[in-house]
């Protein structure tokens, strides 16, 4: 029988996905103002947390419930790596760090998943469908603001794997509604997706203050410039 975890995720979270919309730096992205710094540190976070989540859905890929939702075609670790050695170069792997946010939402997925392994259908659903949903839009806005060549520097927001976008969601959907689960389980999940969503508000809040103190230091080295000018 139908759990209906697809909508109970949808509409328990809508309240957490809203505030997180509204942080400053995802509306400045979304209204197409892109700092490539801050773009750059958000992959490099994202990089840790996709590490974290795919590491234990692996780790838990013949759990009873997590088996439900494992979808490798979602994987978004290599294409976080494509990105990376593109904005990076080579080195990338030592000029990246996680921030102390990504940090805690890297520890929150490895102890739900010694603990509690059914929690990681939060961060499933929560990461991956909104990327799968969203990836196209954002590509087009990333491109755009940072003026980047054809088919380099997007390619987090690439499933090359998922021929058919509203076949694939359909089936993930289906897969949530029949996971055998108690109403508890169904209730904790969805609290740990308003969880998921604050720990990506917590990251985004981050990159604002980051993206401010860069507009900040632009406004000062102007002001010095014009001065010097006078002088």
């Amino acid at each position: 029988m139908s759990t209906n975890l697809a909508q109970k995720l949808r509409e328990g979270t809508t309240k957490a996905h809203s505030m997180a919309e509204n942080v400053g730096f995802v509306r400045s992205f979304l209204g197409g103002v892109v700092d490539k710094q801050s773009y750059c540190k958000l992959l490099g976070n994202l990089f840790f947390i996709y590490s974290a989540i795919e590491e234990e859905i692996e780790v838990n890929k013949t759990h009873k419930v997590v088996k439900s939702i494992y979808f490798p075609e979602l994987y978004r670790k290599n294409s976080l790596i494509k990105d990376l050695n593109y904005y990076y170069g080579s080195n990338w792997s030592k000029l990246i760090q996680p921030s102390s946010a990504t940090q805690i939402y890297v520890d929150r997925i490895h102890k739900i998943s010694y603990n509690n392994p059914e929690l990681l259908i939060a961060h499933s659903y929560t990461r991956y469908i909104g990327d799968l949903s969203g990836g196209q839009i954002l590509k087009k806005i990333a491109k755009s603001a940072m003026q980047l060549p054809d088919n380099v520097g997007s390619s987090f927001y690439d499933f090359d794997l998922v021929k058919d976008e509203k076949l694939f969601k359909d089936q993930y959907r289906d897969s949530l509604n029949n996971i055998p689960l108690s109403s508890l389980q169904i209730e904790q999940i969805i609290a740990e997706a308003n969880i998921a969503f604050n720990l990506n508000m917590k990251i985004f809040q981050e990159l604002n203050s980051n993206l401010l103190k860069i507009m900040l230091m632009l406004f000062l080295s102007s002001v010095n410039s014009f001065y010097k000018k006078l002088t």
